[in-house]
């Protein structure tokens, strides 16, 4: 016998933990009030905090009411509440996991499938999954079994290596759901329809159009309550391993045969299989690797601490399409402003037949993709200014998410990626391969850094990040643009 589609359970490990309340809790019940979770679906908590159900329920409320921009009725609140549940138990403990099935055996009255959800620290993913399937509850007689896996899936490629033969011992592939919350922006997801939806933009979509790429996710804060996890693992493992590379897959795969979750992965895994790995004798020429000034009296940071806030890459893509034309990616914390950005600099006029006064030079066109947080496309061109003979002045042209589709919040990624998984559409999920893929680029830039001839560089909090940075592109006639804010960036 198995599970009807409606009777569906959703599982959170590190329930009384904080991605649970602001983002996984909310998100959950929001889904609820529009009506896209199964009929019959129950939520139920396990972790280390005393907790009951109510306290569990009052921890949700907590959470939908901090930490969301949307107002809700009782009577939705009283339609979702009953459904959570919780059981106290530590991870490793089996008896955590009888207990959990006595449970879930309460709740579901019969066959279910089963949704699971990693919301822990990394170092329990192994140890939880190899949990349920002696628990056999991981085995899918009597309905469907999903792992949600949150980032970072290891911390180099050796790790990730061993983490999916750990974790396959116990799940197949089709069962695991590696999450990249930036997959799920709408912002993001909008990437492969501004490429492939639009015919105006794939014949310039290479080498014989394209300058550069250019890669921004910028953060105004610092390391804040973070610094425990952060310090020891840094920007370029935080960030660039899983957000920043995703970004260059969508701007450089393919256009793939369907909108099938293999189709998709697959032409993203194809790109990285291209990026041409940085040697260690490269790293200090092609990386900048930086601190911004005072992280090192951030509480919980190591005095003498050599962990990157800030960290930018030049890399190439050995492929016909991107042959020649470079990738810089940067990242930073304590930068001038919140943004993720894509900027496609297409290449300056062969031949300018117009007379322009000495001092003047016509600026590249440029195409930049906002994902946050003033979302939409700007398109920086030449117009002509009235009145003169031939006066060039740039002009944008803007499409806003909030002028076009109201001032209605944008969904959280969350929502939309757990949708994905109670239907089994992994699209916009991380294949195994991928994630040590990732690694095996990283990996030697980290070891080189290690090193002397990789020194650490400083940076102000509120600046663009180090002179080195603006270096790097400077040495191949470059400079950093700031498309969504229609100027460059400040020297």
């Amino acid at each position: 016998m198995t599970a009807s589609e409606s009777n569906t359970t959703i599982v959170i490990f590190g329930a009384s933990g904080d991605l649970s309340q602001r983002k996984l809790l909310p998100g959950l019940f929001n889904l609820c009030r529009k009506g896209r979770l199964p009929g019959n679906f129950q939520i139920v908590g396990l972790a280390s905090s005393p907790w009951d159900d109510q306290s569990f329920r009052d921890a949700a409320q907590t959470g939908v009411e901090q930490f969301t921009g949307y107002s809700y009725t009782q009577p939705e609140w009283d339609e979702f509440a009953p459904r959570l549940g919780y059981v106290t138990g530590n991870f490793g403990d089996p008896n955590a996991y009888t207990q959990l099935a006595q449970k879930l055996a309460a709740v579901e009255g019969g066959p279910a499938n089963r949704l699971y959800y990693l919301a822990t620290p990394p170092k329990f993913y192994a140890e939880i999954v190899d949990n349920l399937g002696a628990a056999g509850l991981s085995t899918q007689d009597e309905g469907w079994r999903r792992v949600i896996i949150e980032k970072p899936f290891g911390h180099d490629e050796s790790s990730a290596r061993n983490l999916n033969h750990s974790i396959h011992q116990v799940l197949d592939e089709a069962q695991i759901y590696r999450i990249d919350h930036y997959l799920g922006k709408e912002t993001v997801q909008n990437i492969l329809v501004s490429r492939f939806a639009n015919t105006i933009y794939e014949p310039l979509w290479n080498r014989n159009y394209i300058d550069h790429v250019q890669i921004t996710v910028s953060e105004t804060v610092g390391v804040g309550s973070r610094a425990g996890y952060y310090d020891g693992v840094g920007v370029l493992r935080d960030m660039f391993q899983n957000h920043v590379l995703q970004l260059l897959s969508l701007v450089a795969m393919e256009p793939p045969a369907s909108f099938d979750a293999e189709a998709l992965r697959e032409e993203k895994v194809k790109v990285l299989k291209a990026v041409r790995p940085i040697r260690s004798e490269e790293a200090a020429e092609s990386t900048v690797r930086a601190q911004y000034q005072g992280y090192r009296t951030e509480k919980g940071v190591a005095p003498d601490s050599q962990t990157e806030t800030y960290a930018a890459i030049r890399f190439a893509i050995d492929n016909w399409r991107w042959q020649g034309v470079p990738f810089y990616l940067r990242s930073g914390k304590r930068l001038a402003s919140k943004a993720s950005e894509i900027t496609i600099q297409f290449k300056r006029p062969p031949h300018l037949m117009f007379p322009l006064a000495a001092e003047q030079s016509i600026e590249p066109n440029l195409l930049t993709l906002c994902l946050q947080p003033d979302e939409g496309i700007h398109l920086r061109s030449q117009a002509k200014v009235p009145d003169t003979v031939a006066a060039m002045h740039t002009v944008n042209l803007a499409f806003h998410y909030r002028d076009t589709f109201g001032t209605n919040p944008i969904p959280e990624a969350y929502e939309r990626l757990l949708l994905d998984a109670l239907h089994g559409d992994a699209s916009l999920f991380t294949r195994g391969d991928r994630a040590e893929l990732a690694w095996r680029l990283l990996d030697p830039i980290l070891a080189a850094w290690q090193t002397d001839d990789a020194p650490l560089a400083t940076y102000d909090p509120g600046s663009w990040g180090p002179a080195e940075a603006d270096d790097l592109l400077g040495r191949d006639g470059r400079a950093w643009q700031h498309g969504c804010t229609h100027s460059e960036e400040p020297e």
